[in-house]
């Protein structure tokens, strides 16, 4: 047991990561074939969330390593902090890029922006198709009907929300349920015992914005273990 927190009971943590895999296989229809996938990767930069950065820093590297062979992927890191600033970088297409970028970042002390968030993926796939955004925070500080119907126009654009929730905020977690809902994307807990899982699904997440169920199938296979056990439920 770690000192900063608890780990969730083996069948419980099952049940919600089958959960996030189901909702998963329902998002949408992912990229033209022979197009590389489109990443908007969100964070949370405010000062509650430094102690997890770092190990938000390692664990990005997974996604570019698992959709080499599907045809790469291109990530946009998005992210908040402090007063009023949340920024966006450009399309990166190597892990060495994105995490040069995160490692430039510091947290500070600020209120969520999660609605800059939602808006700048609305203005990015209609100017060119994005296939999935992944948001990573631990509070919503904001009107939550305003998320949601942000979350409803990203749904109705094909761009699910795959919302990882850090800490057990109910208020937070009542709404990025709703914004996962709503785009067609998926919802799931996690804390700091719990980032080798987190990095699993991340890099399952990123291989289904490039090829869809059938590569994230195919991914299973070949990394075995949860992925594994878990894709072959979602065929049932």
């Amino acid at each position: 047991m770690s000192e900063n927190g608890r780990n969730l009971p083996e069948q419980s943590r099952s049940a919600e990561v089958d959960a996030f895999l189901r909702d998963l296989h329902k998002a949408p229809a992912t990229r033209p074939s022979g197009a590389r996938g489109r990443l908007i990767f969100a964070l949370d930069a405010t000062a509650s969330r430094e102690p997890s950065w770092d190990r938000a820093c390692r664990i990005q590297g997974e996604m570019f390593e698992a959709t080499a062979a599907l045809g790469g992927l291109d990530v946009k890191l998005v992210f908040y902090r402090g007063f009023n600033e949340c920024k966006a970088s450009r399309w990166m297409t190597t892990s060495a890029d994105l995490h040069r970028a995160m490692r430039a970042v510091s947290c500070r002390g600020g209120e969520t922006q999660i609605e800059r968030v939602l808006d700048h993926a609305i203005a990015e796939t209609r100017q060119h198709k994005v296939n999935a955004l992944v948001f990573v925070g631990d509070a919503m500080e904001e009107a939550a009907d305003r998320l949601c119907q942000l979350a409803g126009e990203l749904g109705l654009l094909g761009v699910p929300v795959f919302v990882f929730h850090e800490g057990n905020d109910p208020r937070a977690a009542a709404t990025f349920r709703q914004i996962a809902t709503l785009s067609h994307g998926a919802y799931l807990g996690f804390d700091l015992t719990s980032a080798g899982r987190l990095k699993e699904l991340l890099a399952a997440v990123a291989v289904y914005a490039a090829g869809g169920y059938r590569a994230l199938a195919a991914y299973g296979e070949k990394k075995g273990g949860e992925i594994l056990r878990l894709t072959a439920q979602l065929r049932n």
